[in-house]
């Protein structure tokens, strides 16, 4: 594919399946286009009633949608596939899909990458299994974060545990209890170093509260909403040990590229069956093991995983040959 062949990345309202797309755009390394979606009421139809149209889409995003045309579309979700389909049509260009598109036009996808710990799993000759989620953390960023974080880290006691938090989901919930417990394990696990703790929208304020009281300081704090520079990826860049919870899939892919030892957090009551299908591939493949009750922690080689590696393989084997 030549620098002069456009790609396009359909970005709509939820933000972690635009990083996904962004990670496989990023990974494969061709000049690429960002076209934002947004939905107005008909979006919510289901796909086989809005086809490979532009039903729901707003008008602005309509407008956008126009020559020159992409060779190349990459999507994530549902809602982008009739809109992915709709641009097939006028073009020809060819479609990733990330994640199962949904019932209707699966096979006008010429790639589908789907998380194997999906309940259902697809079949057919455009269907990708993968672990996990694609995403944005490679080494060259994990390198430029390493240069950007380590002066200001470099008072804190050692070893160094990086704690990213998430919360509440449809599925379960993060209760102060649970991060009392959180907070005390990963401080024992930090054995006289430092917690480096990033929160997100989803801890809430109760169970953030309760975190910041079960973890003694010294330590460096980033909670969601604060502002200031986000230490997210120095965090990953720099630990001996992460400690993720285990209610995301895109923050347990992207702890499992860290070079450090990866724990998770993964009480009853917190997680999907989803998630606790991918803890259970994360274990068996050594790329994370469970937080322990107690004590400290031990350091192994662990792969670095990203699915967008596995997902632009495919692209330049099966659709640009």
């Amino acid at each position: 594919m030549s620098e002069q062949v456009p790609v396009w990345v359909l970005a709509d309202d939820r933000a972690g399946n635009v990083g996904q797309c962004l990670g496989v755009a990023e990974a494969l390394g061709w000049p690429f286009v960002v076209k934002s979606i947004g939905y107005g009421p008909l979006a919510r139809l289901p796909n086989l009633l809005r086809g490979a149209a532009l039903l729901g889409v707003d008008r602005a995003s309509r407008a956008a949608l126009s020559p020159p045309w992409p060779r190349l579309v990459i999507a994530a979700g549902r809602r982008t596939a009739p809109v992915a389909r709709w641009i097939k049509r006028q073009c020809g260009a060819r479609l990733v899909q990330i994640m199962d598109p949904g019932p209707g036009g699966r096979s006008e996808f010429d790639l589908i990458a789907q998380p194997s710990h999906d309940g259902t799993l697809l079949a057919g000759a455009n269907v990708l299994r993968v672990s996990g989620a694609p995403h944005r953390v490679n080494a060259a960023k994990l390198a430029q974060a390493a240069d950007l974080w380590r002066a200001r880290f470099a008072a804190l006691p050692r070893p160094w545990v990086a704690l990213i938090v998430g919360g509440d989901s449809k599925s379960g919930h993060f209760s102060p209890d649970m991060a009392t417990e959180l907070g005390h394990r990963v401080t024992a696990l930090a054995g006289g170093g430092s917690v480096l703790l990033t929160t997100s929208r989803r801890t809430g304020t109760a169970a953030q509260a309760a975190l910041l009281a079960a973890i003694p300081e010294p330590g460096f704090v980033h909670c969601w909403g604060a502002g200031g520079d986000n230490p997210y990826f120095g965090f990953l860049a720099l630990a001996d040990a992460v400690v993720v919870t285990g209610d995301s899939v895109s923050m347990l892919s992207e702890a499992c590229a860290a070079p450090a030892a990866v724990y998770v957090y993964a009480p009853k009551g917190l997680v999907a069956d989803k998630h606790a299908r991918l803890h259970a591939q994360l274990y068996a493949q050594g790329y994370a093991r469970p937080l322990p009750a107690q004590g400290g922690f031990d350091v192994w080689d662990h792969p670095r995983l990203n699915a967008a590696d596995d997902i632009v393989a495919a692209i330049t084997e099966r659709l640009m040959t």
